[in-house]
């Protein structure tokens, strides 16, 4: 009987050595592969990249993750993620506007060579999906802004990223607290919109 695996690495990457000298092997997971797109991640990244006053930070966080998939044709045409970031090859910050070029070049180079080479897409059901919509009516409300405001949909995939893409007990709480900091909160409330509070640190901060 075998008593040690080999699990495969992607292309590039190596397996790393203990102290003791050993190779430890690490398995790719099925969402790690280039060709297999979450929606819900390109959805987060595009939000973040059309946020206004984002940081080049978080910029350059959204475009390093995307720098890491080939969405396919059609996920370019729904998502419209290819527009945001062929826009963003205009930035003003010489590094971003770098860095979007990369990817957009890339991800046409690619699409024009392999056209007929599907990829896996993974999408929400539908009753998450509906779960997740009023959420954003409750925090657009709070927040007293348009619910189809970049910044509401931000806040709510970025809860729904740090609750482990998931519409749980978690998720729910952290959503309530948030629209009661909204709307007993004034110093909060004009904090998150004028960007002095990132997104990410404001879902941090009220997490449950």
């Amino acid at each position: 009987m075998m008593d040690k695996f080999v699990v495969r690495l992607p292309k590039g990457e190596t397996a790393q050595k203990t102290r003791s000298g050993e190779k430890v092997y690490k398995q790719a997971t099925i969402e790690s592969l280039r060709r297999v797109v979450v929606i819900e991640d390109i959805a987060r990244w595009k939000s973040m990249l059309e946020l206004p006053n984002q940081s080049k930070e978080n910029l350059l966080i959204a475009l390093g993750e995307l720098r890491k998939k080939i969405p396919s044709k059609e996920v370019l045409r729904s998502t419209k993620i290819g527009h945001t970031v062929n826009k963003m090859r205009k930035h003003v910050d010489p590094e971003v506007s770098s860095v979007a070029a990369e990817v957009y070049t890339e991800w046409r180079t690619f699409i024009e060579e392999n056209s007929n080479k599907p990829s896996i897409e993974v999408r929400s059901d539908k009753q998450s999906e509906g779960l997740r919509s009023n959420a954003k009516r409750l925090m657009s409300e709070a927040l007293e802004v348009k619910e189809d405001c970049g910044l509401v949909d931000n806040i709510e995939r970025e809860v729904f990223h740090q609750s482990s893409r998931l519409v749980s007990s978690s998720y729910r709480r952290t959503v309530r607290a948030l629209v009661f900091a909204f709307r007993h909160n004034p110093d909060i409330r004009t904090q998150v919109k004028d960007g002095t509070l990132s997104v990410s640190r404001l879902v941090s901060k009220y997490k449950k």
